[in-house]
């Protein structure tokens, strides 16, 4: 239900405002009033409004104080201005200052009701890409400050510029992804595409295609041809997971990517030029699989000018409290209710625990416990859920 705010010192366009939006039936608007703009600012400030009507004329402070403070707080309501004596420079400086529109008194119905329309039209969209954006954020947040996780947090600082490859190691679950994420992000190819492929998940008679693409009638099903990984990547970074997955006969052809920056398309004998900055990551021992015939150390060597080792979960038991906070937090809002809170004894029952599938355990633990216990979780929760 959006929610519309009335600063006006005169209760009869109070009236007639209100009137006007009660009657707008189909958008079930929920219409409060203040009768100046102190008390304006006073509950733009202590609720959450969708949209603010303001007079500019007004005893105590002025519709343009209010808007200017109203910025000045990060207070996220439009504010349709109101006038008697409106000028243009006035609907200018308001526009300025961050008005989304300017009406004369009193305002022609049809004028007014489009322009409400249009901000709530607005408005919704504006909130709508900033939860989608809080999402990505949180989505890829590195949460943690244990002597472990902030050796990694510097090795990303100082390697992320650069575009020197990375080999990124560590058990399932305990945030290789993240890592990758992170060395993108903070790199100067973070407005260019980030473009994963995960190693173990396609079939190996399928790998060389979705890496390098293909022409069309290079094999059976090839309809039509199709960019690979490498080309889509051409610019970003190209982050292989659980490469140690791949066959030899892909990893060869990974190697004459990396040395040549040049792919050819299954089917294709055309080399095409490609600059990807790639990132790789496994769960396995690289060094051992070369020993037994299954890796390249060819490839290893060229995958691992740096080495970043993700330790598993409990490694950093003093990281858990901070990740259960998060997990809590970034669950509820999901789920669109109040965040729900953990007794000690529930806590240091966590970092007591053996988490073998690491983060992406405790994640779905936390879940769990969200969804089956009371405001509170308690120690006892954990040892019946988890």
């Amino acid at each position: 239900m959006p929610k519309v705010l009335i600063i006006e010192d005169e209760p009869s366009i109070r009236a007639v405002l209100k009137d006007i939006l009660k009657d707008q039936k189909e958008l079930n608007l929920e219409v409060e009033e203040a009768k100046d703009g102190l008390e304006g600012l006073s509950k733009l400030e202590s609720d959450v409004y969708d949209l603010a009507f303001c007079d500019l004329k007004m005893p105590k402070m002025d519709g343009m104080e209010v808007l200017r403070k109203a910025r000045e707080k990060d207070i996220n309501t439009l504010f349709i201005m109101l006038s008697a004596h409106g000028s243009i420079e006035m609907a200018v400086q308001a526009t300025k200052i961050g008005a989304f529109d300017f009406l004369q008194k009193p305002p022609d119905l049809n004028r007014l009701l489009i322009t409400l329309r249009n901000a709530l039209k607005t408005g919704s969209l504006v909130k709508e890409s900033k939860i989608l954006k809080k999402k990505v954020v949180q989505k890829f947040d590195m949460v943690g400050e244990s002597e472990p996780m902030l050796s990694i947090k510097q090795m990303i600082e100082k390697v992320a510029p650069t575009d020197a490859r990375v080999l990124i190691t560590g058990p399932n679950g305990s945030g290789k992804e993240l890592v990758a994420r992170w060395l993108h992000d903070k790199s100067n190819r973070a407005g260019e595409p980030f473009v994963e492929v995960n190693c173990a998940a396609i079939p190996s008679e399928l790998i060389e295609s979705e890496l390098f693409g293909h022409e069309k009638g290079a094999f059976t099903s090839a309809i039509k041809q199709r960019l690979g990984k490498f080309e889509l990547a051409h610019g970003g970074t190209l982050f292989l997971d659980e490469i140690g997955d791949m066959s030899l006969s892909a990893q060869a052809k990974v190697l004459r990517a990396l040395q040549e920056q040049k792919v050819s398309r299954v089917g294709g004998d055309k080399d095409i030029q490609v600059n990807a900055r790639v990132l790789a990551a496994t769960n396995k021992d690289l060094k051992k699989e070369i020993l037994e015939n299954r890796f390249r150390e060819d490839l290893y060597h060229r995958l691992s000018v740096i080495v970043i080792k993700v330790p598993p979960l409990n490694d950093r038991r003093s990281d858990i409290p901070l990740l259960v906070e998060k997990f809590l937090k970034d669950i509820a809002e999901s789920y669109g209710n109040k965040k729900k809170l953990i007794s000690e004894k529930g806590m240091d029952a966590l970092q007591k625990y053996n988490w073998s599938g690491n983060i992406r355990e405790l994640r779905n633990v936390i879940e769990r416990l969200v969804i089956m216990s009371d405001s509170t979780i308690s120690e006892k929760d954990i040892e019946k859920y988890v």
